[in-house]
């Protein structure tokens, strides 16, 4: 009986370990991860340890390991990445970020698997061009990402449109630009936690929490609005994609919604049944200048390639994720 293997790379990380976890409700599957747990006290093991995977790759042994598997690879799912915008280092986020997935990508062309992958919002840059998740090569090649993150995620989605153009193509690829994306398994990432995680243990300790002002005059303290997205509705998406095969290109996720800093903070007090204690203090003049005021994602063309479920609100998200992980003593899901 032949295997039916998916194989995540960034699997133990927080949006990789959440389509785990999805994928393995699926007990006709293998789900096998790809990933560094590193240091065994930051816990990045216990975002899988809850979950049947068939086996754990190092990312060294990627290559190898799909090469000897390869008949039984049903779908590729890339989710791993340098996902720090604030990473000093160039040349090691160009080559996980850019390198590494051309490679993954003319593996899952040569061998004919399907691929699905992570881009970015970040590719947007400060967003005057909008958030339209065009998959034309100009309309890609005219954004300007404010980071090198966002740069060597745009250079990828260039890379695969092109390449797709050309014929030279897995069957499936997908690239999903995520958005601000929040939920379980994320506390290891610490600065780079959604700001419902970061507040949490303020909020937990009957604490005022602290969200930057606003330096725009048209924009109160708080008012800053990105688009949230809970990380549940990221892996029913991905799941989706594996049960549509005939879905391709690189599409927008977001909630579709944007919503303030204030009112996501305002949440959390909500759910933990507090009243909000909110203090404004100056954003560091170093990141003023190339501050997003405004995200959201257009999802018409995810809608329009058949994808009908709703997406979870802010309130009911965060109360999802603060009363059934952040207040839990195992907060993993």
């Amino acid at each position: 009986m032949s295997r039916r293997i998916v194989f995540v790379t960034g699997g133990a990380g927080f949006i990789g370990s959440n389509i785990v976890a999805r994928l393995s409700e699926d007990r006709s599957l293998e789900v096998v991860v790809c990933d560094r747990l590193r240091e065994a006290e930051l816990g990045k093991w216990r975002n899988i340890a809850k979950h049947p995977i068939a086996d754990f790759v190092a990312p060294e042994a990627m290559f190898d390991w799909l090469e000897a598997h390869w008949s039984d690879v049903e779908l590729v799912v890339h989710m791993g990445a340098v996902s720090s915008t604030t990473e000093p280092d160039a040349d090691r986020i160009i080559h996980s970020n850019f390198t590494l997935s051309r490679d993954l990508f003319a593996w899952c062309a040569n061998r004919q698997r399907r691929l699905i992958y992570a881009s970015s919002a970040a590719t947007y840059g400060d967003g005057a061009l909008g958030f339209d998740d065009d998959n034309s090569f100009e309309a890609l090649a005219a954004l300007r990402p404010l980071n090198t993150y966002g740069w060597s995620k745009a250079l990828f989605d260039l890379h695969a449109v092109r390449q797709a153009t050309r014929g030279v193509a897995p069957p499936q690829w997908v690239g999903l630009k995520f958005f601000n994306v929040y939920g379980p398994n994320e506390d290891h990432k610490h600065g780079m936690k959604s700001v419902a995680a970061q507040i949490w243990p303020k909020v937990s300790a009957g604490e005022t929490v602290q969200l930057f002002q606003s330096h725009r005059a048209d924009v109160a303290h708080g008012g800053q609005l990105r688009d949230f997205v809970y990380v549940r509705d990221v892996a029913d998406v991905v799941v989706w994609l594996a049960a549509n095969p005939q879905v391709n290109g690189v599409f927008n996720l977001g909630s579709g919604e944007a919503r303030s800093f204030a009112e996501m903070a305002r949440a959390v007090f909500a759910s933990a049944g507090q009243a909000p204690d909110i203090a404004y203090i100056p954003m560091p003049e170093a990141i003023r200048e190339r501050y997003q005021y405004f995200t959201q994602a257009q999802m018409g063309r995810l809608r329009q390639a058949g994808y009908e479920a709703p997406f979870t609100s802010l309130e009911a998200g965060i109360d999802d994720y603060v009363q059934g992980y952040l207040a839990k003593a195992d907060p993993y899901r």
